[in-house]
């Protein structure tokens, strides 16, 4: 889902908090106007040209901008930057990131996330130099994150586009099978055309994988010590390091995954979740996109013994296990060689229904709910009098009701006239799920500015008594400093809580 209103001043503000006004004047001029070349940044945001490109460099380095170029056929390239929105939001999920890490990997592992983080772009050398213990030991941890795609390459420092007549996508032929995904926006072709190819993006060569004269470790296939003399030849023809960030979209991955499991052990059962929870961790690395519709094909066999490896699944019997399929599969997910996939784009849509209708009946009471739920399950739009009626909610109180909803942009409202012997004018609603949910998303956004604006404010007023030693913080100045820790737990847990609901419209 694109970015909206109150989600591009989401963005600004984390840039603001984590680098400064100077750095997010840049940034919001690239959200708002789109992608710009230098010499139209510095215009616009009214910096002398060493700000702006030192602003650029922080940004370039925190994966938070890229700079591409256009392959034109005439004259010189120029080069421009676009800012990456959905790099940006995932700053504030940093802390989720690390307990996904923390539940997988070691506390070596833990670190070098943490340092790529914080620091945004590492060379193995600088991460092997960090606050470590052996270099070999923390080498072993960071081919481990590689491995599992929680670590990898940078994107190349300038991607360069073709022109966009060439670069429109072609019509399928008639012995054509597929048809090729084009990237719908300029970020989204960017960070395409700027990744590694999927070969080079998780491969590494250590120092530990080498032998005495250089070469390749027994251990490596010939196709990968091929692979990686390649690396070695390009990178020493081009004089380039290479450089590391951790991989945000294998993060998101997991935390879809969990999303998923959560919501099918609410809607089904503790059993259905920890099936479901094996099927995708044993087909994790099988997926080639994050927003994948369906889970990977996977065998009894292999979901059997994935749950048995967990103590909770140990409980359960093959029989169990078929039950908690039968929920979770319908027949047309089951294949030929009985190779399972679940729904999973059907469970995450379940899952923004259940929040967009808790958002109505906690704001606009049980008889709003009965009537947008109604409106929301319905194929067609529905007359004032009809929704009355199917609602059993009083047909003076109807229309009001409907007109909140509507004032709020939950609703969609059409006047129809009916021509005859006697003409009339009748109002019918609806609800269209791609304006509303992108309204709600919306609302989540700017509800995720105020409480963060909330907590700068209550950090501001308080600091004086920050500063004091535990020991001096008695009387009233006690009961203040305990007013202000019971709200900032109140408050990061909404922001959690919101966040939660934001990465299930938005990332997800």
């Amino acid at each position: 889902m694109p970015a909206t209103h109150f989600g591009v001043k989401y963005a600004v503000h984390i840039i603001t908090s984590h680098f400064g006004n100077l750095v997010a004047k840049v940034c919001e001029n690239l959200l708002k106007r789109g992608p710009l070349t230098l010499r139209l940044l510095i215009g616009f945001t009214e910096l002398t040209p060493q700000q702006v490109k030192n602003s650029l460099l922080i940004l370039i380095q925190h994966n938070c901008v890229q700079p591409f170029s256009v392959d034109q056929a005439e004259g010189p390239k120029v080069t421009q930057y676009v800012a990456l929105i959905d790099n940006i939001l995932h700053r504030w999920r940093f802390a989720k990131f690390m307990t996904v890490v923390s539940q997988e990997f070691d506390k070596e592992c833990e670190l070098i996330i943490k340092d790529l983080l914080e620091n945004g772009r590492l060379t193995l050398k600088q991460i092997t130099e960090g606050e470590y213990a052996v270099k070999d030991t923390v080498e072993k941890s960071f081919l481990k994150l590689v491995n599992a795609h929680f670590v990898e390459r940078c994107p190349a420092p300038e991607a360069v586009l073709e022109e966009a007549s060439k670069d429109a996508p072609k019509k399928r032929g008639p012995k054509s099978s597929k048809i090729v995904e084009v990237p719908e926006t300029i970020e989204q072709r960017v960070v395409a055309v700027a990744a590694p190819s999927a070969a080079m993006r998780f491969s590494i060569l250590t120092d530990s994988e080498t032998d005495a004269h250089g070469g390749s470790s027994s251990s490596m296939s010939t196709g990968d010590k091929r692979k990686h003399d390649a690396l070695e030849l390009d990178e020493f023809a081009n004089n380039e390091v290479v450089l590391w960030r951790a991989n945000f979209e294998e993060f998101i991955r997991c935390l879809r995954h969990k999303a998923c499991v959560e919501n099918v052990r609410a809607r089904l059962d503790d059993g259905a979740a920890l099936v479901l929870r094996a099927m995708l961790k044993s087909t994790r690395t099988a997926e080639k996109k994050v927003k994948t519709e369906n889970s990977v094909p996977v065998s009894f066999s292999t979901i059997y013994e994935e749950v048995i490896n967990s103590e909770a699944g140990r409980n359960l019997t093959c029989d169990r296990v078929k039950a908690s399929l039968s929920l979770l599969c319908d027949e047309r997910d089951v294949d030929e060689d009985e190779s399972y996939s679940v729904d999973l784009k059907k469970i995450l849509e379940l899952a923004q229904n259940d929040e967009v209708e808790s958002i109505v009946l906690k704001r606009y009471g049980r008889d709003a709910y009965k009537m947008f739920r109604l409106l929301s399950t319905s194929s067609r739009a529905l007359e004032t009098d009809k929704i009355s009626d199917m609602t059993l909610v009083e047909k003076k109180e109807t229309p009001t009701i409907l007109y909140k909803l509507w004032n709020d942009e939950y609703l969609l409202m059409e006047r129809l006239a009916v021509t005859g012997a006697r003409q009339a004018q009748f109002l019918v609603w609806k609800v269209d799920r791609p304006i509303v949910w992108k309204h709600v998303l919306d609302e989540m956004f700017h509800a995720a500015l105020n409480l963060s604006l909330r907590l700068a404010y209550e950090d501001e007023q308080i600091k004086e008594v920050q500063l004091l030693p535990a020991h001096k913080r008695t009387g009233p100045l006690g009961k203040q400093w305990q007013r202000f820790r019971n709200v900032v737990y109140v408050m990061h847990a909404s922001q959690l809580k919101i966040d939660d609901a934001i990465m299930l419209f938005h990332d997800f």
